[in-house]
């Protein structure tokens, strides 16, 4: 079954589609990443570009090794009865639905409200950049 693309990564950004994702969209984020952490000279690390790359093309926020004890089957990751075999149904998710079960207006408003947390930590540590420059 194909899972629904419209989770991989950030559709707009203040309401205008951001297409492909170029190097400088990479660098202008991680130095946004950077200015939220409150790093000065804002000089973002591998992290940051890291969390940056996760955040415009859609990849996961957990750890690759999280990630791949997650895709284990439940089976193999612990054996709550020893000797009980157990089973496993398909899953059955809706064709409007991602593997959390989210429909397309959740995972957009989810998409929406992450845009908007992200503006709002930028716009307060440029505030207290600007403040603290005013101040020196």
């Amino acid at each position: 079954m194909n899972k629904n693309p419209l989770n991989k990564g950030i559709l707009t950004e203040n309401a205008v589609g951001i297409g492909t994702v170029t190097p400088e969209m990479l660098e202008a984020r991680a130095r946004e990443l950077a200015l939220i952490a409150g790093r000065v000279p804002v000089q973002p690390s591998e992290v940051d570009y890291e969390q940056a790359r996760r955040e415009l093309t859609g990849g996961t926020e957990i750890d690759e090794d999280v990630q791949i004890l997650e895709a284990l089957p439940e089976s193999e990751r612990w054996d709550l009865v020893p000797g009980s075999a157990g089973h496993q149904t398909e899953d059955s998710l809706g064709e409007d639905e991602d593997s959390e079960g989210r429909s397309e207006s959740a995972q957009l408003v989810e998409e929406g409200i992450k845009e908007a947390e992200h503006d709002q930590m930028l716009q307060a540590a440029r505030a207290a950049e600007a403040k603290d420059q005013h101040e020196a």
